[in-house]
């Protein structure tokens, strides 16, 4: 079982350290946001009226308290033009329902934007990652992957389908009560300003402090999802050594390592908005006092006196909001970094600039030319060493050797899951290398060790081979892969759900359904890693049968370590430590008395 690594997922993953400023990570976002750019322009509309229409309420009160609450107004009919003290409140109750109106339709389209940004961010990230080669999850869990696309998405949304439609809300509110405030009373306005410059740099201070935490947070939940879903998938193997106390500990371990990053956080965004409020308020309790002392002296009017109490009033409360939203900016930044490392994660495998078209023939000939391997976590270990082999179109040929000796790391150069270090791959004369990856992998069916099912039917899972195949073309895959026997006798045929990885069919069952669905593919190169390890006697006869079938007029590969499995191939290529040691029929191998004919002695009893 493979634990975590320490040191978090060092492909994508960079130092908290050396991170851009939040809003630098937040401007990788645009592209997702340009397409709306129509949506993002009606809201800022929206967002500057909204403002402006709150901002004239306190002067529509200063006229009100100014008129001394009677049946005119002083000087004449005011800013809301009004005579009467129930046309004040009207025009009042008007100003709020307007108020109203743009807020609600300001709301729904920043929601609309941000659930649509993320749900095409996630997407985009989700596809990058499918594009990615084995390599590149050598280093990250998918784990992670997920609490990246689940977690850190979420963040984003909610800053940009609402923290920052709010932060913007704010900034407005507090600049034009900052401006109304200079015209109300420039005195009191400059003596506020004053107070609140020598409280920026501390605040300044913290917040950097708050988005180190945020980032440092968001990895450690990442690592307790890595831990959950590697575990989750691993469930009979915990269960069967009696390690569920162990991991539950193992993952109540990890999740209190988040727990304190996360109050960690939450303490300094605590000071943080303790300072800023305490601060701010302080401020503004202070130029009131000063401003009492001016409407006592007669310089003041009691309504201008009012109004800017109403424009202090919106100001702190602007301020205290963009406190918060810079928080949830601070960790929306953490979160678009990790989303965007994945998202501009570069593939190991990349197509050549003007693929070639594959060449057209009904059959396949394959060529290893002095190819060498060595995989990216162990560089100085070939897995592959000087490696020639012709393989011949509709040939059938079995790669045997011992563990390690480099089957499967053939078929996975074949596949171009990695690139070879040294020599060529070549079909039908074509470097692997200068075809499209679709198109090369079209040319190829596989059939895994260990099969792989979907959540699906049983209809569904075999024709994910081919997906434009027609349901009779379904059935008889199934039927050469001897699968049509049991998924006749399921609750609802081939339309039955097979469950999460396969959890309602047997190992034999999961491995015919992967044959059926290899054999529905009708590529023009079959692979055959193992495909019959997990069947009973019984069933491998019935299989060996349907797969004899299929391989007629494929060139087919086969990796076996049942020797009884592969008597009736056309070659056998025998590998031990990287390297092709024999090669020949069964019976020319067991009279040299090599490495082969040692395997048959112990296996087939010769």
């Amino acid at each position: 079982m493979r634990r975590a690594d320490s040191a978090g997922s060092a492909a994508v993953r960079q130092p908290a350290a050396a991170a851009p400023p939040p809003l630098s990570a937040l401007r990788g976002l645009w592209p997702f946001l340009r397409p709306y750019r129509a949506q993002l322009l009606l809201a800022f509309v929206l967002l500057s009226v909204a403002s402006a229409t709150i901002l004239v309420v306190p002067l529509a009160f200063r006229d009100l308290i100014d008129s001394g609450f009677g049946d005119g107004v002083a000087n004449g009919a005011g800013l809301l033009g009004a005579h009467t003290l129930d046309g004040h409140f009207i025009a009042l109750f008007g100003l709020a329902g307007f108020w109203a109106l743009t807020v609600a339709a300001r709301f729904y389209t920043v929601s609309w934007v941000g659930e649509r940004v993320t749900a095409d961010l996630r997407s985009a990230v989700y596809a990058r990652v499918l594009g990615q080669s084995p390599q590149f999850f050598e280093t990250l869990q998918t784990g992670e992957v997920l609490s990246r696309l689940s977690g850190d998405t979420t963040l984003v949304q909610t800053v940009v389908g609402s923290s920052l439609s709010m932060g913007l809300r704010s900034l407005f509110q507090s600049v034009g009560g900052m401006v109304m405030l200079a015209l109300t009373s420039f005195q009191l306005f400059a003596l506020n300003l004053g107070l609140m410059v020598l409280l920026t740099l501390p605040i300044l201070a913290i917040g950097r402090r708050v988005r180190r935490l945020s980032r440092e947070s968001q990895d450690r939940i990442a690592d307790a999802s890595a831990l959950a879903g590697e575990i989750l998938n691993a469930m009979p193997t915990v269960q069967a050594f009696t390690q569920e106390a162990a991991e539950a500990r193992r993952f109540a371990e990890r999740s209190e390592t988040g727990f304190r990053t996360a109050i960690r956080r939450t303490r300094v965004r605590a000071l943080l908005t303790v300072l800023v409020i305490t601060a701010v308020m302080g401020s503004i309790l202070f130029v009131l006092w000063v401003g009492a002392q001016q409407v006592r002296a007669g310089s003041l009017s009691g309504g201008e006196l009012a109004a800017f109490v109403l424009y202090a009033a919106l100001v702190a409360g602007g301020v205290g909001t963009l406190a918060e939203v810079w928080g949830d900016i601070m960790r929306a930044g953490g979160a678009s970094e990790r989303l965007l490392e994945l998202l501009h994660a570069a593939p190991a495998i990349r197509e050549a600039a003007r693929p070639q078209a594959a060449v057209a023939a009904d059959q396949a000939a394959l060529r290893f030319e002095a190819v060498s391997f060595a995989y990216p976590a162990r560089p100085a270990q070939r897995a592959l060493d000087d490696i020639d082999l012709d393989i011949a179109p509709g040939e059938r040929v079995a790669l045997v050797g011992p563990s390690g000796a480099g089957k499967t790391t053939l078929f996975q150069l074949l596949l171009r899951y990695y690139d070879v270090s040294a020599g060529r791959i070549l079909i039908n004369g074509q470097d692997v290398r200068e075809l499209a990856l679709h198109e090369l992998r079209g040319e190829i069916a596989i059939v895994p060790q260990d099969a792989v099912i979907f959540s699906a039917s049983a209809l569904e899972n075999i024709r994910y081979g081919r997906p434009a195949a027609s349901d009779e073309e379904v059935f008889a895959a199934a039927r050469a892969a001897a699968a049509d026997e049991f998924i006749a006798r399921l609750p609802e045929g081939y339309g039955t759900f097979l469950g999460e990885r396969g959890t309602r069919l047997s190992g034999g069952q999961r491995q015919r359904i992967a044959i059926a669905r290899a054999i529905l593919k009708r590529a023009r190169v079959l692979l055959l890693d193992e495909a019959t390890s997990a069947l009973d006697a019984e069933s491998e006869i019935l299989v060996q049968r349907g797969l004899a079938a299929a391989m007629q007029g494929r060139t087919t590969l086969i990796i076996a370590h049942r020797l009884a499995t592969v008597q009736q191939v056309d070659r056998i290529v025998v590998m031990e430590q990287g390297r092709i040691v024999e090669t020949g029929t069964p019976a020319d191998l067991r009279a040299r008395g090599g490495l082969y004919a040692r395997l048959a002695a112990l296996q087939l009893d010769l």
